[in-house]
């Protein structure tokens, strides 16, 4: 497995590579806060054999900000990966319990902190049951530690300073993939005190839109969706309610048409809670 792998990865392919000691699972099922689910715990009862669980919303985040799981330290990110027995010359698969939800949220940690072979699983858990892939029920365990490198990928990362500068010389295209109920500003946020709206001149893509029954939808649907959304003259960034689905629209963009976009960490949750930044509703 020393070349590079494909962006997004089928649960067969999978089935044929993963005894390859080189190759790495990564559960990264996370649930909206109030659902009474919890990714660690359903892991550790049923997962893909050798899966390792990233826990992007507990320890593998910014613990100095308020904001809802940050992107952390490349050291932070570095001595969790270590601790879950991935080397930098691992091919990482990534995959949620939902089908494709939490885990290209995953994809882009390891792809912001410079691992150049990971994928996504296309359509998750459940693909993988679907085509006889084996569950692990036993206790999980503890994997041995590496010795893990991050190196910061500055084009694939943007924060609320940059995203403002590049608004206000209209020299971003934003992208915000939440609802569009909630692009408009037609209902509530789901956050106490984040206001309803969106950027200046952002543009809306639903997240669900590029993906179809728990997988991505083709190459050719998802280059002629992106095409109504995706500038050629203007630097991208998509944006969400707070990092994690902005990431979708991110790895679609660089499977489907190898664009990289900037993913703005902070998303909607902090720009529509500072009262200082502009907004538009419509």
């Amino acid at each position: 497995m020393s070349q590079n792998i494909d962006v997004i990865v089928n649960a067969e392919w999978l089935k044929a590579h993963i005894s390859a000691p080189n190759v790495k699972t990564v559960d990264a099922s996370w649930f909206m806060p109030g659902s009474q689910r919890n990714g660690a715990q359903e892991w550790k009862t049923k997962r893909i054999p050798g899966a390792v669980y990233f826990d992007f919303d507990g320890e593998i985040k910014d613990q100095t900000s308020s904001l809802p799981h940050m992107l952390p330290s490349t050291d932070v990110f570095a001595e969790n990966v270590s601790k879950l027995g991935i080397s930098n010359s691992d091919t990482v698969v990534v995959y949620d319990s939902a089908g494709i939800f939490s885990s290209p949220r995953v994809w882009w940690m390891f792809k912001v902190m410079g691992h150049q072979n990971v994928a996504l699983l296309d359509g998750g858990l459940p693909a993988w049951e679907s085509v006889g892939g084996d569950i692990d029920n036993t206790p999980p365990v503890q994997p041995q530690v590496t010795e893990y490198t991050a190196c910061f990928q500055p084009e694939r990362y943007i924060d609320r300073d940059a995203l403002l500068a590049g608004i206000t010389t209209n020299s971003l295209n934003v992208i915000d993939v939440r609802p569009f109920d909630r692009f408009s500003g037609g209902v509530a946020e789901p956050r106490e005190g984040v206001r309803s709206g969106h950027m200046p001149n952002a543009v809306n893509l639903p997240f669900p839109s590029v993906m179809q029954e728990g997988f991505f939808k083709s190459s050719q649907e998802l280059s002629q969706l992106l095409a109504t959304v995706v500038s050629d003259a203007l630097p991208n960034v998509t944006s969400c309610g707070s990092g994690v689905t902005a990431c979708t629209v991110a790895l679609a963009s660089e499977h489907t048409i190898g664009k990289v976009i900037a993913v703005y960490d902070g998303s909607w949750t902090e720009w529509g809670g500072d009262h200082r930044l502009p907004i538009e509703v419509l």
